[in-house]
C-alpha cells in the first residue's frame, strides 16, 4: 500500500515506523510515485545540522509548474483549478480550468523574459488577492525566478527592506486593491519603497481597481497589453532540486526580517503530500484555504498543495465581515466547499456574531475544518465544531511555520481523533522532541522547548544572505536539532499542544510580529526614550499588542495621544498589522544587570497575573516592577 495516502490510524503507525527507520526509502518512494522528474536524483538526503546543511533529491531535475499544471492537462483540461471570489459578492466568481491556467501561466512568464527576468532572479510579489497573484508565483517558478511574495498591507518601509534584501530586479503590483468597502492605492506604496531600491529596473502592474496612478517612465509597464502579445507557449527551466524555489519573509526577534529561502524538490513533495492528507482530498472536492498568499500558508496551501494533487482550489479577495457576518457561509454554500481552512482570529471574530448570519446557509458539503496561524482555544474550537461542522466534521489544527515549509504536527482528519487545543500526532518523517532548560530531552508526558531531530524535505534551507543568522537562530540552542522557537507539552499519548512562542516574536491574528522593529518605529517617537512590546491575551486576536513605554520627560503620561502617534510610526514602518491596542506610560523598565529588558514580566503584569512574577531581587532595578504594577492598575 503507498504511503502517498493514509487512510487508516493502521496504515499512519505503519508509515510512522517507516518513515523513523529509513526515511531516504520512504521519501524516495513518495517522491518517485506520484511526481514528473525529467533527471532521477543521486542522494535521497545529505544533511549535517551543525554546519547546517540540508540537500534533498540531490542531483534530481524538475520543473514544479509541470506538476502543478502540465502533468493534469492529459486528463483535467477542463477541470477547474482556481475559482476566484471577488470582493464585491455582487459579481460573477471566476472560474479557471487546468487549461486557462497553463495558458495564462506561459503567457505571464513569457512577459516575464521579454522584460530579462532569468533562472535565478529575484522577482517581488506585491498584490492583492486576485488569480494574478497565483498566476505569477507560478509564473516565477515555471521560468526560474525566485518569486518573494510580499502581503500588500506591508508599509512602503517594510517593502523596501525586503526587496532591497533579496536584490529583486521586478516588482510586479496593481494599481490598487479591494478589501471589504475599502479601495487601498498600493502603487503608491510601491512607488515610495523604490525611492530607495535602485536595482529595480521594472514594475509589471495588473489592473484591478482603475484608480488614477502615477507611471514612472521607462520602469513602469501595464501587464495587459503584454499579455495580450506574449505566446501560449512557455517551455519550462528545468530545475535542480536544491535551486531556490522562494524567499519569503518572516518576522525575527532582531528588526530586520529573516528571508527564508525554499527550495524546490524537497517542498513540492512535501507540500503536494501533506496537502492530500491532512486534508483528505478527492476528487470532485473544492478546497478553501482563507489565507493570504503573501504568508507560507498560502503558498503552501492555495497554490503548490492543492495544484500538485490536481485539485480545485479557491481564492478569496475579501474580508469575512463585509458585507456582513456571513460571507465566509455564504461562498461555501455556493461553491460546495468540502475543506475550509481558515485562521482561529476570524473563527473567533465570527463566534462573536448572531448565529443568524449562519442559519441561512447550507453548510452540509463541508468534510473537513483546519485551523492555522495558532493555537486554537478550547471555546472556539467547540464553536466551530457544533455551528460549522454541525457535530460531525472533524477539525485539524495545525502546527507548523514559514520555516517548516508546510504542516508538521496535526490530527488526520477521521484518523487521529481530535482533540481540542492540541496539535496531535506529527506527520510520518517528523520526528519532534522537547527539550528541557539544560538541553536534555524529555521522555514521556512533558513540557518543554519543541525541537525536530532529523530533517524533513520542505523545511528551509537557509536565511537569504546571511547563513550564520540561520544557523544561530535555529541551530544552535540545541545540539543536533532544529529549535522551532515555540513551546509544547506532550501528554501520555504523544500527542502535542502547542504552548506559544518562547522568543521574542508575538502571534497576533495568526501573524508572526518580531517586537524589535516595533520598538524601532515607537522610539522614532519624539518624546519617548524607551519602549517594550508585549504580546497581552486577546479575546479575538489571540494576542493583542501593547507598549510600555518611558517618556523623556516628567509629566508626559497621556497614553491615547501617544497611541495614536506611535500607532502612525508603526503604521509609516511597518504596516497596519502591528499597530499597538494599548500604551502604558511608565518611569522605568524592568532589566537585568546586562541590559536585557525582562519582557517576561511585562507580559505577566499586562496579563494581570502577578501573583508569581518570580525572583526580581536580580533585577538592576527590581523596586520599578511594583511601581509599573501601580501604573498599569492606574491606566487601565
Amino acid at each position: 500500500m503507498s504511503n502517498y495516502h493514509i487512510q487508516s490510524y493502521e496504515h499512519y503507525q505503519k508509515a510512522c515506523f517507516e518513515a523513523k527507520a529509513n526515511p531516504e526509502l520512504f521519501w524516495n518512494d513518495i517522491a518517485k510515485d506520484h511526481f514528473i522528474w525529467r533527471k532521477p536524483w543521486i542522494n535521497v538526503l545529505k544533511y549535517d545540522f551543525s554546519k547546517p546543511e540540508v540537500a534533498w533529491f540531490e542531483g534530481g531535475q524538475l520543473n514544479i509548474t509541470e506538476n502543478c499544471i502540465d502533468r493534469h492537462l492529459p486528463h483535467r483540461a477542463q477541470q477547474t483549478a482556481i475559482i476566484f471570489e471577488p470582493n464585491d459578492p455582487k459579481l460573477p466568481a471566476k472560474q479557471i480550468s487546468y487549461l486557462e491556467l497553463h495558458q495564462r501561466v506561459c503567457k505571464f512568464a513569457n512577459v516575464l523574459k521579454s522584460k530579462g527576468i532569468v533562472k535565478g532572479d529575484r522577482v517581488c510579489l506585491y498584490l492583492p488577492m486576485i488569480p494574478e497573484l497565483a498566476i505569477a508565483v507560478l509564473a516565477c517558478a515555471r521560468i526560474g525566478a525566485v518569486h518573494s511574495v510580499v502581503f500588500a498591507g506591508f508599509s512602503s518601509t517594510a517593502l523596501a527592506t525586503r526587496i532591497k534584501d533579496c536584490d529583486a530586479r521586478m516588482v510586479i503590483t496593481s494599481d490598487g486593491a479591494f478589501r471589504g468597502n475599502k479601495t487601498l492605492d498600493l502603487k503608491s506604496i510601491v512607488d515610495r519603497a523604490l525611492e530607495d531600491c535602485p536595482n529595480v529596473s521594472c514594475v509589471l502592474l495588473v489592473g484591478r481597481t482603475n484608480s488614477p496612478i502615477n507611471m514612472v517612465k521607462d520602469r513602469d509597464v501595464w501587464i495587459g497589453p503584454e499579455l495580450e502579445k506574449a505566446s501560449y507557449d512557455c517551455p519550462i527551466v528545468v530545475m535542480d532540486a536544491e535551486d531556490p524555489l522562494f524567499i519569503l519573509y518572516t518576522s525575527g526577534s532582531t528588526g530586520q526580517p529573516k528571508g527564508m529561502m525554499h527550495t524546490t524538490g524537497g517542498y513540492m513533495v512535501y507540500t503536494a503530500y501533506t496537502f492530500k492528507n491532512y486534508f483528505q482530498y478527492v476528487d470532485g472536492d473544492v478546497y478553501w484555504c482563507t489565507a493570504d498568499i503573501g504568508w507560507i500558508t498560502g503558498h503552501s496551501y492555495i497554490v503548490y498543495g492543492p495544484l500538485l494533487n490536481g485539485a480545485t482550489t479557491v481564492m478569496f479577495e475579501g474580508v469575512p465581515s463585509h458585507p456582513d457576518y456571513g460571507r465566509f457561509w455564504e461562498i461555501i454554500e455556493k461553491h460546495k466547499v468540502t475543506q475550509f481552512y481558515t485562521a482561529p482570529t476570524a473563527i473567533r471574530a465570527l463566534a462573536k456574531q448572531p448565529l443568524s448570519f449562519i442559519k441561512p446557509y447550507n453548510l452540509n458539503s463541508l468534510k473537513v475544518l483546519g485551523t492555522v496561524g495558532e493555537p486554537i482555544n478550547e471555546e472556539a474550537w467547540q464553536w466551530y465544531y457544533e455551528h460549522i461542522g454541525k457535530g460531525k466534521v472533524p477539525i485539524i489544527d495545525t502546527w507548523w511555520q514559514t520555516e517548516t515549509g508546510g504542516i508538521m504536527i496535526a490530527n488526520i482528519p477521521r484518523i487521529i481523533k481530535e482533540i481540542p487545543t492540541f496539535a496531535t500526532k506529527p506527520m510520518p518523517g517528523i520526528q519532534p522532541i522537547l527539550k528541557d532548560e539544560k538541553g536534555a530531552t524529555l521522555d514521556g508526558a512533558a513540557e518543554g522547548s519543541l525541537c525536530i531531530e532529523f530533517p524533513w524535505p520542505s523545511m528551509a534551507r537557509t536565511i537569504w544572505g546571511n547563513h550564520d543568522r540561520f544557523r544561530d537562530t535555529y541551530f544552535s540552542s540545541f545540539e543536533g536539532c532544529y529549535f522551532t522557537g515555540d513551546g509544547a507539552v506532550r501528554d501520555v499519548n504523544g500527542n502535542y499542544r502547542i504552548t506559544g512562542r518562547v522568543d521574542d516574536v508575538i502571534i497576533v491574528s495568526g501573524h508572526n510580529l518580531g517586537t524589535a522593529p516595533i520598538e524601532d518605529a515607537i522610539n522614532e517617537h519624539p518624546t519617548i526614550a524607551e519602549s517594550a512590546v508585549i504580546g497581552r491575551p486577546h479575546n479575538i486576536k489571540g494576542q493583542s499588542l501593547c507598549a510600555f513605554v518611558i517618556p523623556k520627560q516628567d509629566g508626559i503620561n497621556d497614553s491615547e495621544d501617544i497611541l495614536q502617534s506611535v500607532n502612525a510610526l508603526i503604521s509609516k514602518d511597518i504596516g497596519p498589522i502591528a499597530k499597538l491596542d494599548r500604551v502604558f506610560v511608565v518611569s522605568g523598565l524592568p532589566k537585568t544587570r546586562s541590559g536585557k529588558i525582562m519582557r517576561r514580566i511585562l507580559r505577566k503584569i499586562a496579563s494581570e497575573d502577578t501573583s508569581n512574577l518570580g525572583d526580581t531581587s536580580t533585577l538592576l532595578n527590581p523596586e520599578i516592577v511594583q511601581e509599573i504594577i501601580v501604573q498599569f492598575n492606574q491606566s487601565k
